[in-house]
C-alpha cells in the first residue's frame, strides 16, 4: 500500500495517536504524519503511507489555512484554550471592528513569532513543552512566518459576563506558522492579552476538508477492500518541483542511482527536481554538494514502475 491518506483529525487526538491508530487499521508500519496538529484542534492532517512517507517533508513544508476563533481578556500558558489562566484584564469595551481589521492586517506579510513555551521546538536537545512541565525557564529562538492572509470573518461578541471580547477569523500561513502565538500577538497590538479560542484546520498543502476521511471512513475502506483506491499518489506532494521526463535509456541509469552532469538535462532546468518515467515520480535530484556541475540523487522513490490503480492519479 502506497499513497498519501488526507485524514480528518479529530479533536482529542494526537498526529501521533492517529499513526498509531492507521498502522493498526492499514496493518503496517510505514506510516507517517505531516507535521503535528494539537490535540485540540481538528481538521487536515495529510498522512504518508508506504514509499509515501519519502516525501512527508514536503507536504510538512507546504501552506496551511486555518478557520478559528481570537478571544482577549485573559490568556493562558498554551496560548490557546487548554491552558490555565496567566494574565487577565477586563475588557470594559469591544474594539472597534475598523481597529480590529487594521491590527490583523498589520500581522501580514513576514513576521516574527517566539514559538510558545508549550510546543515541539527544541532548544538545546530538549523540547520547549519538556522545560514547561519542570517548571524550567528557557530562553525561546525567534522564528519568521509568512502571513498571507488574517482576516476577521465574523462581527466582535462581547461577552458582558466574563468582561471578553471574540471574533472568528480566517488565516493562510507558511510552514512553522504558531496560529496561537498568532492570536498573542493580535491581542497584545490590541492592548489586551488573549488566546486562540477555537482552531480547525481546513487545508493543508493542495488537500482540503472535502478530500478527507475521518479514522471512521479509513476503516471501513480497509474492511471493504477498497482503502488503496481512495489514495493519492505521492506525486501530488511534488507539485511545486519542476518535473522532468526521463527516457528508457536514462532511466536505467537514474534507478541505479547515477551521477549526472547538469548538460544532460534541459537547460534552465531548476534543483531540487523531480524526475518521472511513465508518469510516475521517480527520484528527485538536485546539485551535487562538492562537485561542481553534476546532480546526484537525493531521494530515490521508485526502482520499478507499475500500472497505477489510484483513482486520484
Amino acid at each position: 500500500m502506497e499513497g498519501i491518506l488526507p485524514l480528518w483529525k479529530e479533536r482529542g487526538m494526537t498526529s501521533h495517536d492517529c499513526v498509531f491508530k492507521l498502522r493498526k487499521i492499514l496493518k503496517t508500519k510505514k506510516v507517517g504524519h505531516t507535521g503535528t496538529l494539537d490535540p485540540n484542534v481538528d481538521g487536515v492532517l495529510p498522512i504518508c503511507i508506504g514509499k509515501a512517507t519519502k516525501v512527508a517533508e514536503y507536504l510538512t513544508n507546504s501552506g496551511k489555512s486555518y478557520i478559528g476563533e481570537i478571544t482577549i481578556g485573559f490568556s493562558t500558558t498554551t496560548e490557546d484554550n487548554s491552558g490555565d489562566q496567566v494574565e487577565r484584564k477586563e475588557v470594559l469595551e469591544a474594539p472597534s471592528i475598523e481597529t480590529v481589521d487594521k491590527m490583523m492586517m498589520e500581522l501580514t506579510g513576514e513576521i516574527v513569532q517566539v514559538p510558545p513555551l508549550y510546543s515541539a521546538v527544541k532548544v538545546n536537545g530538549k523540547r520547549l513543552y519538556e522545560y514547561a512541565r519542570a517548571g524550567e525557564s528557557v530562553e525561546r529562538p525567534e522564528r519568521r512566518a509568512h502571513i498571507y492572509r488574517f482576516k476577521r470573518v465574523s462581527p466582535i461578541r462581547y461577552d458582558e459576563k466574563n468582561r471578553t471580547a471574540s471574533w472568528r477569523f480566517e488565516v493562510d500561513c507558511g510552514k512553522g506558522t504558531y496560529v496561537r502565538t498568532l492570536a498573542v500577538d493580535l491581542g497584545r497590538k490590541l492592548g489586551y492579552p488573549a488566546h486562540m479560542s477555537d482552531l480547525t484546520r481546513v487545508k493543508s498543502g493542495r488537500f482540503n476538508a472535502a478530500d478527507c476521511l475521518t479514522l471512521e471512513q479509513v476503516s471501513e475502506k480497509a474492511s471493504d477492500g477498497n482503502m488503496e483506491a481512495a489514495l493519492f499518489p505521492l506525486e501530488y506532494a511534488l507539485e511545486n518541483m519542476e518535473r522532468i521526463d526521463i527516457s528508457a535509456q536514462m532511466w536505467e541509469k537514474v534507478k541505479n542511482g547515477a551521477v549526472f552532469s547538469i548538460n544532460d538535462f534541459m537547460s534552465g532546468s531548476s534543483f531540487p527536481c523531480v524526475l518521472f518515467y511513465q508518469n510516475q515520480a521517480v527520484s528527485i535530484y538536485d546539485k551535487h554538494p562538492s562537485k561542481e556541475g553534476l546532480i546526484k540523487p537525493t531521494k530515490v522513490l521508485r526502482t520499478q514502475v507499475e500500472e497505477q490503480e489510484n483513482e486520484h492519479y
